[in-house]
C-alpha cells in the first residue's frame, strides 16, 4: 500500500525545470531509463565522452545498493528504511529489493526533484503487507525528514538509512557529517547506515569530468576522499568488508574480478 498521508500533493510542487540538467535525471539516463530531458541526456553524453566509465559506476552502484538491501533484510533484519535521495524509478528500487524476501517491509522515499516524486507517486507501488510513503523535502533538512518519517508505521522498530550518491551534493564535508549524525541519531540502537559515493583520488579522469560537470549549470556533486566517506561510519561497526569500492562489497559469487571504480561504501550497524 502507498501512505497518503506523507504523499505530497501535485500542486505542492514547482514546475519541473527542464531547462537544466539534473542529477537524478542524468543517472536515469546513464542507467538506461527513459524518465529523462534533452538536455540531462545531453550533459550525461558530454560526461561520457570525457569519462566513459561513469556507465560502470553508475551500474556499479545500483547493484551495490541492491546487494546492501538484500544483506540488511536478510541478515540483519531490517523492515524499516529511510532512502534519502531517491532519485527516478528504475529497476531494483528500494521496496522491490527488501519486499521480495520480506513483503512486510515499509520504506519512506525522500526527494525533493517533482519529476522524481510524480513518478513515485505513480510506480513506486508496494506490496499489500507492506507499506511506501514519500517525502517532499530536501536532503539537508533532517528535522523535516525525521517528523514526516515518524508518520509512517512502525517508527520505533530499527531502520536502514540508505544515502546513495547524494552526500556529495551537500557542499561541506563537515555539514555531511553532521546530517548523517542528525539522521542517525533518531533511530533505535541495531539500525543501520549504508552510504556510497563517489570518492577522488582513485581516477583523475573521472574527477576532470565531475569538475566539468559541476560547472555546467548542473547541481553539483562533490567527490570525496576514501577516508572522508569512511568518517560517515564514525561511531558504528563496520560489516566486513567495511568501506570498499562498490563493486567490491560482497560481489555475487562466481561473478567475474570486479572492477575497481572510483566509488566507495558500505554499511553499517548502530551498536
Amino acid at each position: 500500500m502507498t501512505d497518503p498521508a506523507t504523499t505530497p500533493a501535485s500542486a505542492a510542487h514547482p514546475r519541473i525545470d527542464t531547462s537544466v540538467p539534473h542529477s537524478a535525471r542524468i543517472r536515469n539516463h546513464w542507467l538506461g531509463g527513459k524518465d529523462n530531458c534533452p538536455v540531462d541526456a545531453r550533459a550525461g553524453d558530454a560526461y561520457a565522452a570525457v569519462f566513459p566509465g561513469i556507465v560502470t559506476l553508475a551500474r556499479g552502484s545500483r547493484a551495490f545498493l541492491r546487494r546492501t538491501l538484500t544483506y540488511l533484510v536478510r541478515e540483519a533484519g531490517i523492515r524499516r528504511f529511510l532512502d534519502v535521495g531517491t532519485g527516478l524509478p528504475t529497476a531494483g528500487n528500494t521496496h522491490e529489493v527488501a519486499q521480495r524476501p520480506a513483503p512486510e517491509s515499509r520504506i519512506v522515499y525522500v526527494d525533493n526533484d517533482p519529476m522524481v516524486l510524480t513518478h513515485a507517486r505513480t510506480l513506486l507501488r508496494s506490496s499489500a503487507e507492506g507499506a511506501t510513503a514519500y517525502i517532499d523535502a530536501d536532503a539537508t533538512d533532517p528535522d523535516r525528514i525525521l517528523a514526516a518519517a515518524t508518520k509512517t508505521p512502525d517508527p520505533t522498530r530499527p531502520t536502514g538509512l540508505v544515502l546513495s550518491d547524494i552526500l556529495g551534493h551537500v557542499v561541506g564535508h563537515d555539514q555531511a557529517r553532521s546530517l548523517v549524525d542528525r539522521l542517525m541519531a533518531a533511530p533505535p540502537a541495531g539500525s543501520h547506515l549504508c552510504v556510497n559515493d563517489g570518492s577522488s583520488g582513485v581516477d583523475p579522469v573521472f574527477e576532470r569530468a565531475q569538475g566539468a560537470c559541476n560547472n555546467s549549470g548542473a547541481v553539483p556533486y562533490h567527490l570525496r576522499t576514501v577516508e572522508e566517506i569512511t568518517s560517515f561510519f564514525d561511531g558504528l561497526r563496520l560489516v566486513d568488508p567495511g568501506v570498499v569500492p562498490v563493486t567490491r562489497w560482497r560481489p555475487e559469487p562466481g561473478s567475474p574480478a570486479p572492477e575497481v571504480v572510483a566509488e566507495h561504501g558500505g554499511p553499517a550497524r548502530e551498536p
